[in-house]
């Protein structure tokens, strides 16, 4: 009689098992929806109903602008923030971090609840800076995945390098734009996708502070509280596709970051 031997190749059954329920077959059930209409048949006329439709094209438009302002603020404050404490010779500076990390913490409700009375006060309607605001509730929602990784690169900077370079003849500006931002190129490529692909489709924010159905997430909502399963799935559908071809295009520029920062070492 055989007996069972244990294999390491056994502990990836769970993992694939959840892959299967819970990636996999949702994914095949979009897929279907997609490309059936309400009958079942098989149709193209859900993504040709995509590009024709003004109203899908524009909350797209609107929400890519969304996440890439998002970005562009998150990263020029975090990019500053940590290279200062990551050249910091405090010797509380992961405490400094911890700073920026408390927020999340936070239940998040309470959190966008109090940044609407902030700019109420401010403001007064919130309805007369719709992107204005998204963008700050974007901004301060998503701000620590940014510092996160582009910290932990900037930490792990060997500063022989910097020095090396002073050394040659190269002053501080020079230095910075061509050792320290080249090699910090991983970090940065990964808090742009963590902030770039949830600005994306992160209605709740927006909801909360005025109710608005502009971002994708919230239209996507929109067609399935309808009943609406085809065209939601392949709105669903189109903006997979774009999460995965800007996915790859960013992994594409990590590892020329990490090319060019082994070609430095």
């Amino acid at each position: 009689m055989r007996t069972f031997r244990f294999s390491r190749k056994c502990l990836g059954i769970p993992y694939a098992a959840f892959l299967f329920v819970f990636v996999a077959a949702p994914l095949a059930v979009l897929f279907y929806y997609a490309f059936t209409d309400g009958s079942g048949k098989p149709t193209f006329a859900n993504l040709a109903g995509f590009f024709a439709n003004a109203n899908t094209l524009g909350t797209l438009c609107y929400s890519l602008a969304v996440a890439v302002v998002t970005t562009a603020v998150c990263l020029l404050i975090a990019y500053p923030t940590a290279y200062i404490l990551a050249g910091s010779r405090l010797k509380n500076r992961s405490a400094l971090l911890l700073l920026f990390i408390m927020p999340m913490w936070i239940n998040f409700s309470m959190r966008i609840t109090a940044l609407k009375e902030i700019l109420t006060l401010i403001e007064g309607n919130l309805s007369y800076f719709p992107f204005l605001n998204a963008v700050i509730g974007m901004a301060y929602d998503f701000l620590p995945f940014m510092i996160l990784p582009i910290y932990n690169t900037l930490s792990r900077l060997d500063g022989s390098l910097v020095e090396a370079a002073r050394d040659l003849g190269a002053d501080g500006k020079r230095a910075f734009f061509r050792v320290v931002l080249p090699l910090s190129v991983p970090g940065i490529v990964s808090g742009v996708s963590m902030v770039f692909l949830p600005s994306m489709t992160n209605y709740v924010v927006l909801d909360m502070l005025y109710n608005s159905t502009y971002i994708m997430g919230s239209l996507i909502g929109s067609y399935f509280a309808a009943y609406n399963w085809n065209g939601g799935s392949m709105i669903a559908l189109i903006l997979l596709g774009i999460i995965c071809l800007f996915t790859f295009l960013t992994g594409e520029r990590r590892e020329d970051g990490r090319k060019m920062g082994g070609a430095l070492l």
